[in-house]
């Protein structure tokens, strides 16, 4: 059964525009409760879907930290998912919650859309840190799988999150709006755009957790020259480790195998950076692979690390 109810939210973003908030009633294929905006306004990207998940406690006399985490759709529910998996983000917080084992959080999954998903998630400013010769070669590259990698769109995406889904949530929730309580969490693409959106707006994100993160960037080829790219990015934003904390991960199967042969440079940066134990992990999962089943049996992990 849905609920339907309007709410008028007028900002420099919106132009007083009407937001539509469907109420989803839980019966039980989520712990909680959901919030659906089907059409989410912006001036930036196309409009999609934004869920926002709360505890079944949730109460507007708490303030709560906020979880930003991408692919949406993949999160709640695996009955209407594409392979039928789900992250199981809500069993996993209500769990740890109950055990007192991580702070209260509420979650923001923004869907993705698949035609555009690799477009909005690929980190741009990373682009500048190719040759041009690697740049031709990544266009060329990305046009055999029918990606026009001009066209990347990462930087709006995140001033979508940043200053149009943001205030929504800050001014309609009862939430915790400091960096210190806001973090952003993905998986492979959704990795690198988790990383890319802590190092650009390190103001506004004090943590960020990367699972399985896609450092090839599109498809393995031979010396592949996007993971330096993306490895001296980081060099050059990775934030002040005494205010800000990054997690990643891997495991060792499947399109997860691909990422083994970068652990030590991930280790290297975050060493370099100042970042430590206390602040930063890099996990290896042994036979983990790259499915959304696999990120549901090590989530208490980075949530533990986020929130606890």
């Amino acid at each position: 059964m849905r609920f339907w109810f309007l709410i008028a939210f007028s900002c420099m973003c919106f132009s007083q525009e009407y937001i539509k908030i469907i109420d989803l009633q839980n019966n039980n294929d989520f712990v909680g409760q959901i919030k659906r905006i089907e059409n989410f306004p912006s001036k930036y990207v196309a409009t999609r879907t934004v869920d926002i998940w709360l505890p079944k406690a949730y109460s507007e006399t708490k303030k709560y930290q906020v979880l930003y985490m991408h692919d949406g759709q993949m999160l709640f529910d695996g009955k209407t998912t594409w392979n039928k998996q789900e992250w199981g983000v809500d069993e996993k917080i209500d769990s740890l919650t109950q055990k007192k084992a991580i702070k209260e959080v509420i979650v923001v999954a923004v869907w993705n859309i698949p035609t555009i998903r690799h477009l909005n998630y690929f980190p741009q400013k990373a682009i500048d840190f190719l040759s041009d010769a690697d740049k031709k070669l990544v266009i060329d590259e990305a046009k055999k799988i029918n990606l026009d990698i001009t066209q990347i769109s990462s930087d709006n995406y995140l001033k979508f999150l940043v200053s149009e889904v943001k205030p929504f949530i800050d001014s309609h929730f009862s939430v915790k709006t400091d960096k210190k309580n806001t973090a952003i969490m993905g998986s492979s693409m959704g990795g690198l755009i988790s990383m890319y959106a802590l190092c650009e707006y390190p103001d506004v994100f004090g943590k960020a957790a990367c699972l399985s993160t896609h450092w090839i960037g599109l498809k393995n080829v031979e010396n592949n020259p996007i993971p330096n790219a993306f490895f001296n990015y980081l060099k050059a934003k990775l934030p002040n480790s005494k205010t800000h904390k990054i997690y990643f991960d891997f495991g060792t199967k499947t399109l997860d195998a691909e990422y083994v042969r970068y652990e030590n440079n991930v280790n290297d940066i975050l060493k370099a950076k100042g970042f430590d134990a206390t602040n930063s992990k890099n996990l290896k999962f042994e036979n983990a692979d790259h499915t959304e089943n696999s990120w549901n049996k090590r989530l208490e992990i980075p949530l533990q690390f986020l929130f606890k």
